[in-house]
């Protein structure tokens, strides 16, 4: 409890204390014909004492929601935090493991729109590996999406850095669905609406939406996180949702 909410409710104990006195003085006076005088001053305290009760009830209240409203998205940002992703058949690392390193962008939706969404990412590829953007793609149906990586020679660059930007998978699959809905949830998302979520370097969200990436406004917005001017331009990674 903050030191607020605490003089919030001794204020509000002090004016129902007040306030209770107050209606058993009126109450007296009212029967009482010798202090009908006393009355206009005994009802003017007690609606001063309910006034009073009233704004520190309602400002203990705005606190109080806004205090269980951060604790809870604190609870989904640690949730997030500990979700698991496989980097390759022998390595499985949590979400936490990338903050400072990667900007997430996490792409949930049937397997044809994760297809859809890798096939929008393609000309973006090398910017967006330059921005430190990462995908998990999260298939919120039974199938898998397929996605179709060059096999050719003169192709063989492209094809390194698209499995870069999707080399992730999610692991505990119901964990990540726990997560997930709870995040369309909050957003007011219909559950089966296929969205993306863009995380800043912190791990925190940056910005979401119902639909396919934005690709190209990820790499309009973000700075470069490679070089010298990586760490400088942290504070221009967006404002937290």
């Amino acid at each position: 409890m903050s030191v607020r909410m605490f003089f919030y409710l001794a204020f509000i104990s002090s004016g129902a204390l007040g306030g209770l006195i107050a209606f058993t003085q009126l109450i007296a006076a009212l029967n009482n014909p010798k202090r009908s005088s006393e009355v206009p001053y005994i009802l003017t305290s007690l609606g001063i004492d309910i006034g009073a009760v009233s704004i520190f009830a309602f400002l203990y209240f705005r606190e109080n929601t806004a205090k269980n409203a951060q604790l809870a998205k604190l609870s989904r940002e640690e949730k997030f935090s500990n979700l698991k992703l496989r980097l390759d058949q022998n390595k499985i690392i949590s979400v936490s493991s990338l903050r400072g390193i990667a900007r997430l962008v996490i792409c949930a939706g049937p397997a044809l729109f994760i297809v859809e969404s890798f096939k929008f990412s393609e000309s973006f590829t090398e910017s967006l590996l330059e921005r430190g953007v990462l995908v998990v793609p999260f298939a919120t149906d039974v199938n898998t999406p397929c996605l179709d990586f060059y096999d050719s020679e003169d192709m063989k660059e492209i094809t390194v850095k698209r499995k870069r930007l999707w080399q992730f998978t999610p692991v505990y699959v119901s964990e990540w669905s726990e997560w997930l809905d709870e995040q369309k949830k909050l957003a007011g998302v219909s559950p089966e609406s296929p969205v993306y979520l863009s995380l800043r370097l912190d791990g925190r969200v940056r910005g979401s939406g119902a639909g396919y990436p934005p690709w190209n406004a990820f790499v309009a917005q973000l700075p470069p996180v490679k070089g010298l001017w990586s760490s400088l331009l942290d504070g221009m990674d967006g404002r937290v949702l």
